[in-house]
Formats: structure tokens, C-alpha cells, sequence
């Protein structure tokens, strides 16, 4: 969900981030509240192991739900997040932060209503996870991802990171699907049938 994003806010700094830039890194002190008001950064989580899993990403007009967290309760960062398209945002200090949810009600209605549904589309996500089977959420993944053409223009490796499952499983279920002709697999490309 997108809120409209508060005029007070029009007076904070601006951000210009490139894709591919970190946004910021898993332990790294929460130090400024970022509101995107154009392009997408992906929030992802890494294991010890190195196998990553999307939470979610930012759109316009959206705050991360990690970094309000850390921000109310001053923790360092549990996740990653990368710029996926070129971002302009507004960014807030910490202390602009805890000046602004003092002061004004716009930014603290904005502040907690973002953090609300972001929050409510992280518990999904994890619902999902949890409770889905593999094939649930790869059908849904092509079926949310499939262009104009009924094209999916991702690797097995990208596809598992989306999913939350090993990249092996996802080739598996990725057979089984063609199999039953849900799809039919190019090399560098899905096409849904």
C-alpha cells in the first residue's frame, strides 16, 4: 500500500542512490529513515551460508519496515537491501525522525500506517513461505512475474531467492511443471502455457 507521502517532508534531504548501490548491510547501525519516492530497492536476508531469501521490496512512495523498526527501537539492521531500479528519496536523521514523530501528526499517521502495512505484507510473505508448498509458490511467482508474452526472464537461482527455496528444488518443481505442461523451458527465459 502507498500512503500519500507528507508535505513536511519536502524540507528533508535528498537521497539519489544508483542500481546495484547497497542501501545497507546486515548489522550496520540504522541511522536514517529513507522514504523512496522513486525506484525500487529489494530487502533481502542472507544465512552464514550464503543462501538469500526477498522479504520484499520498496516502491514508490514506501519506507522499509526494517528501518522504522530499527529506528523505534535503535537495533542495528537484520537484513540486506540493494537498489534494483535508480532510487531518489527523501532522508530523515535519526533525531529528524524522533523530531517529526513528536511533532507532527501527518508524519507520525504516515510513519505508523506504513510500518503497519508493510509489516502485515512481511507476516504474509513468511505465511507463505512457511505454509506453501514449493509448487504453490513457483506457480505463483511465474504467474505474478510472466510479461505481456507469457515470458519469465529469470535464472533458477533468481527464481529460488524470490521463492525462498534451493535453487535444485526449483529446477525440480521447474521439470515437473513443464511436464505437466503448465510451462515450457528456453534457456534464458520461462514461457507459461
Amino acid at each position: 500500500m502507498t500512503l500519500k507521502i507528507p508535505s513536511i517532508i519536502s524540507n528533508c534531504n535528498r537521497l539519489s542512490i544508483n542500481s546495484g548501490d547497497i542501501v545497507f548491510r546486515q548489522g550496520q547501525a540504522c541511522e536514517n529513515y529513507i522514504i523512496v519516492e522513486r525506484g525500487v530497492v529489494k530487502v533481502f536476508a542472507r544465512s552464514d551460508n550464503g543462501k538469500e531469501i526477498t522479504l520484499y521490496r520498496i516502491n514508490a512512495g514506501e519506507v522499509c519496515v526494517l528501518t522504522t523498526s530499527c529506528m523505534l527501537a535503535n537495533n542495528n539492521y537484520p537484513a540486506e537491501a540493494i537498489v534494483e531500479q535508480d532510487v531518489e528519496a527523501y532522508t530523515l536523521s535519526k533525531s529528524q525522525f524522533d523530531q517529526l514523530l513528536a511533532q507532527s501528526s501527518d508524519f507520525r499517521d504516515f510513519a505508523f500506517r506504513s510500518f503497519g502495512s508493510r509489516l502485515a505484507d512481511l507476516m504474509n510473505r513468511i505465511e507463505t513461505i512457511a505454509l506453501e508448498s514449493v509448487s504453490y509458490r513457483l506457480k505463483a511467482f511465474l504467474t505474478a512475474q510472466a510479461n505481456a508474452q507469457n515470458k519469465v526472464v529469470a535464472t533458477h537461482q533468481e527464481i529460488s531467492v524470490e521463492i525462498g527455496s534451493a535453487r535444485e528444488v526449483v529446477s525440480r518443481h521447474l521439470k515437473s511443471l513443464e511436464q505437466q505442461g503448465f510451462i515450457k523451458l528456453h534457456r534464458g527465459f520461462i514461457e507459461l502455457m
